[in-house]
């Protein structure tokens, strides 16, 4: 369940040290200013997905800042982004200054000052996390830090996108789900701070899981394709094939097998959700299934029953319920 906290039912003169206190234990400890002679309505939503927090904040015009005496009254060991979707923002520290609009994010740190300054009424998500969960070297990450990033091409590109969607699909994600693939968004944010820094290694076990996570991302946006396969995974990413297989074994499987079980994956899921709505041969061909006999027989073997009585199963239940 969200977390929400509201300011609109408040009159303004109660909304300042309403909102500084909600910030504080959305986040950690802040100087909050509204910039406002009578301060706009502001909200924040929150809700939790494996190690991250994910905040949709809206508010008028403000400065937050984090200083000495907020430092030592807690919260430090985070790590926060902010992607922007409407209004501009400026984010300093470290010496530096980042200033962003719609579209594009920063990475703050929680055990060095900062400041970040709204100038006019804005909209961002932020992903809250546990500084030890990037599992990057701290030099990186202040590399990274009040670093503009644009949702262009590149890592900070799939970053962008990856976060959107995990923002977007949060209220529909069971916890084991939505777990999964914070943990795929944490190991994706790890990989652009080591590139940022220059100290990206393949072989390191750090860069390895964010590249898997990198491949991951690419699978799931490519299912539908029956073309996919290894070798275009590979090129995709400039690596060989061997190098490709290599990075799975930690997953103990081969990549077609999680391309495979992925595949199944969706196809019982809308199954099983949209009973009817279409034929199971559609379906299977929707995921990159090319012979409906063979998808019949690899769903058969991974759910023990063939796909017409795994829809026709849980038509029954729905009824029943």
């Amino acid at each position: 369940m969200p977390t929400t906290y509201s300011t609109a039912p408040l009159p303004p003169a109660e909304r300042a040290d309403f909102w500084h206190n909600a910030v504080t234990r959305t986040f950690i400890p802040l100087e909050v200013r509204l910039l406002e002679p009578i301060p706009s309505a502001g909200l924040l939503s929150s809700d939790r997905f494996g190690p991250v927090q994910i905040t949709r904040a809206t508010a008028g015009p403000q400065v937050a800042s984090r200083t000495r005496r907020t430092i030592a009254a807690g919260g430090e060991g985070w790590v926060t982004v902010t992607l922007h979707h409407r209004g501009r923002g400026r984010l300093t520290q470290d010496g530096k200054e980042a200033v962003i609009g719609p579209g594009e994010f920063t990475v703050w740190d929680s055990s060095r000052p900062f400041t970040k300054e709204f100038p006019d009424h804005f909209d961002f998500t932020a992903y809250h996390l546990p500084r030890t969960a990037l599992h990057v070297h701290e030099d990186d990450l202040r590399g990274a830090v009040a670093t503009p990033f644009t949702a262009g091409s590149g890592s900070a590109g799939l970053v962008s996108a990856y976060l959107r969607r995990l923002a977007r699909d949060a209220s529909n994600l069971d916890p084991y789900a939505g777990g999964r693939l914070a943990d795929t968004a944490v190991d994706l944010l790890a990989l652009l701070v080591q590139e940022r820094s220059g100290s990206l290694r393949p072989a390191a076990p750090e860069s390895a899981r964010a590249m898997v996570a990198r491949i991951k991302d690419y699978v799931i946006r490519n299912l539908g394709d029956p073309d996919l396969s290894p070798e275009r995974i590979a090129a995709a990413h400039h690596m060989s094939v061997r190098y490709l297989h290599r990075l799975f074994q930690d997953e103990e499987t081969t990549v077609a097998r999680w391309i495979q079980r992925r595949r199944l994956e969706m196809c019982a899921r809308e199954l099983a959700r949209r009973p009817g709505a279409a034929t199971v041969s559609s379906v299977a061909q929707r995921w990159g299934f090319v012979s409906p006999a063979h998808f019949s027989r690899v769903f058969r073997s991974a759910y023990g029953v063939p796909p017409r009585e795994w829809r026709g199963g849980r038509e029954g239940i729905a009824e029943a319920a």
